[in-house]
């Protein structure tokens, strides 16, 4: 039973032609939503000049030349851009092509029933700076680079903080640059540093711990290779306070956990690692070889594939020595590991230290950390006592100025 859409009511008419209204608007969207491209594989030049260049603001001459036969003057395809000039908001001049100089004239070759061979120079006739402008130039570009470096001091400024007798500050600008030979795709990091528990403290805000981003890996040579690029900074604080004898300082550690997730959120374990963090400052790559640990049987490998579990540590610091372990020998008879791949680190250390600016004085540059820092409990106690004879003499000279002047000074007294 059909009915005529003249015998419908007006309301179900109105709403059936918004249903229809709706469903070619969804589909005009969804098929604009398919046809865009949100990654470009193959980008062109032009592409790239024009995402990848700061676009300032310019203005745009084009000096043009009409090469069209008598008769046919003023039609579009027979003129040709001779030069074009820009101007951006910076004051500079951009020609192009480049000035003749030295090199043969530019060539214009038309097409048509005659063909045609054009050539031309672009010479710069500009008269000379006079020495008077050039002088004026200089001082303003000296007026212009003083203002500049005032503000950068006023963003700088002039309070350094320094450390207390004693005490070692390390930064660490790093960087996890990539991973490789591992054998699940979209690969990322969990890493950490331990701070050892004795003489060693780091700022409250401080994070210590990151996860890169997931990366997927390409080939390289016979690996593949993840590349993270992820960067990370922190600062620690080492007080020196045990001047026994063989009292060596522990040193950062930093741990890293490598993971895979597939394509149903699953996560599995594909390595372990640890290093020990530099002691020397400067630029230092590091590669950490990892493991992870491994349980006999081909169910576990099958578990491992298809569903996604694997054995795993409770405690990352169990790659090393954990600095909760007091014994003398850490056993680890029984534990089934495999090798895996290796995780590369970048990291730039600083270390800040009055030390240093004492062996500087002395010109023994070839001192260790641990040798600068040597003996500064005495060097902290005679801080401390000069800083009190400073205190003890600040007081001495108040009490002087504030005392009478017929007592302070010895011809103000008279004897009757």
């Amino acid at each position: 039973m059909t009915t005529a859409a003249s015998e419908m009511p007006s309301f179900l008419v109105e709403r059936m032609a918004n249903v229809r209204r709706r469903r070619q608007d969804r589909r005009g969207m969804e098929g604009g939503i398919l046809k865009s491209r949100i990654v470009t594989w193959e980008p062109s030049e032009e592409f790239i000049r024009n995402n990848h260049v700061i676009n300032t603001a310019l203005q745009t001459m084009y000096i043009m030349a009409d090469l069209g036969p008598y008769g046919k003057l003023g039609y579009k395809k027979y003129e040709h851009v001779l030069c074009t000039l820009k101007v951006d908001s910076n004051g500079v001049i951009t020609v192009k092509p480049d000035f003749t100089g030295s090199r043969g004239p530019y060539r214009i070759e038309t097409d048509g029933e005659k063909q045609e061979l054009w050539k031309y120079t672009i010479d710069n006739v500009s008269s000379l700076a006079q020495p008077e402008e050039e002088e004026r130039e200089q001082r303003v570009f000296k007026d212009l680079y003083g203002r500049h470096k005032e503000y950068l001091n006023s963003l700088v400024g002039t309070d350094f903080e320094t450390t207390v007798p004693g005490a070692l500050r390390l930064f660490v600008n790093g960087e996890v640059v990539s991973a490789q030979g591992y054998e699940f795709d979209n690969l990322y990091v969990h890493f950490f540093v331990e701070l050892p528990t004795t003489s060693w403290s780091s700022p409250a805000f401080q994070q210590l711990s990151g996860i890169t981003q997931t990366c997927a890996t390409k080939s390289l040579g016979m690996d593949n290779v993840a590349y993270f690029s992820y960067p990370f900074t922190f600062e620690a604080s080492f007080l020196h306070e045990d001047e026994s004898a063989g009292a060596l300082p522990a040193w950062p550690v930093l741990y890293c956990e490598v993971l895979s997730l597939d394509y149903w959120q699953r996560c599995r374990v594909e390595g372990y690692g640890a290093v020990v963090l530099p002691a020397t400052p400067g630029s230092h790559t590091l590669t950490v070889s990892t493991w992870r640990p491994l349980e006999l049987g081909p169910v576990a490998e099958l578990r491992r594939v298809f569903i996604g579990g694997s054995l795993e540590l409770e405690d990352l610091s169990y790659v090393r020595v954990p600095a909760t372990f007091k014994g003398e020998r850490l056993s680890r008879f029984g534990l089934r590991t495999e090798t895996t791949g290796s995780v590369t680190f970048r990291l730039h250390c600083l270390q800040q230290s009055r030390a240093f600016l004492e062996s500087s004085s002395l010109r023994k540059r070839l001192r260790s950390v641990l040798d600068c820092l040597e003996g500064f409990s005495q060097q902290s106690s005679i801080h401390g006592v000069l800083e009190a004879f400073r205190r003890a003499r600040r007081r001495m000279q108040e009490a002087r100025e504030s005392l009478p002047q017929d007592l302070g000074s010895p011809s103000g007294a008279t004897v009757s």
